[in-house]
């Protein structure tokens, strides 16, 4: 059976043929959904003004300078990816499916880490682990390519919506094995892994750039981790360890077993 695609009200979204290990996130075929609520209450102009304490008090004075990611951060509404009365707290975050939204300051230190050499414009980026879609949101502001592949289809439906209401609807979102990548969108300049492993899965290795594509992940066991930066040059890999994490697993064919 072949391969389709369609691109529903603006959402890039990926199909499959049944027995591919990628499924489908159509939010006009899927059941309803709760949305995301933001505390009720607070304008706009207060939510601005928390970003940008954000910014200053959770990345700047602890060294992140990148002008690009700062921007991008003091701009992308974090309260309608999460349900939380304080969305800006220096924190990881519940979210569903059992999983969580890193603190500010994770997020921001792996796309840092994973900068393209010539920036996050028009690059092509693999993010694996959706999540409430706030990792995409933040790659999409400064122009990346992004495709984002989620296990959970339900959470992965729910990013679908959360990212079109804030206006990232040119999300590839993608429900499938995130250990195995998306061979159809390589080569990739940056792959951003926001689960952890017990090694950098090969597909991902073979799907990054060899002009200087990075990847960045956890990687060790299922309690502690090193968040782990990959660079590809030809043939040649590179890798070294930037500081030690922890991260929900990567449960897949290339990560960890349910």
């Amino acid at each position: 059976m072949r391969w389709r695609r369609w691109w529903p009200r603006g959402s890039r979204v990926a199909t499959r043929a049944p027995g591919r290990p990628y499924g489908v996130i159509a939010p006009d075929r899927r059941a309803a959904a709760d949305r995301a609520e933001a505390p009720a209450g607070i304008s706009e102009g207060e939510w601005a003004l928390a970003r940008a304490r954000m910014v200053q008090d959770q990345l700047a004075r602890r060294g992140l300078h990148d002008e690009e990611v700062l921007r991008a951060f003091g701009r992308v509404p974090r309260h309608l990816f999460v349900e939380s009365n304080d969305p800006y707290g220096d924190r990881a975050l519940a979210i569903a499916s059992g999983q969580t939204i890193s603190q500010p300051y994770v997020v921001a230190a792996m796309i840092a880490a994973a900068r393209p050499s010539l920036g996050y414009r028009s690059a092509r980026v693999l993010e694996i682990g959706t999540g409430s879609g706030y990792s995409a949101a933040i790659l999409a502001e400064m122009g990346a390519d992004v495709t984002t592949i989620e296990r959970h289809a339900a959470l992965a439906a729910e990013a679908v919506e959360q990212l079109r209401r804030a206006g990232y609807g040119d999300v590839r979102v993608v429900v499938g094995d995130g250990s195995l990548g998306w061979p159809e969108g390589a080569p990739y300049e940056a792959i951003i892994v926001t689960a952890a492993g017990p090694s950098v899965p090969k597909p991902l290795l073979e799907q990054l750039s060899p002009d200087g594509g990075r990847l960045v992940m956890p990687v060790g066991s299922r309690e502690q981790q090193w968040l782990t930066v990959v660079e590809r040059n030809g043939s040649a890999f590179t890798q070294r360890e930037v500081e030690p994490v922890v991260f929900v697993p990567l449960v897949g064919e290339h990560g960890f077993r349910e």
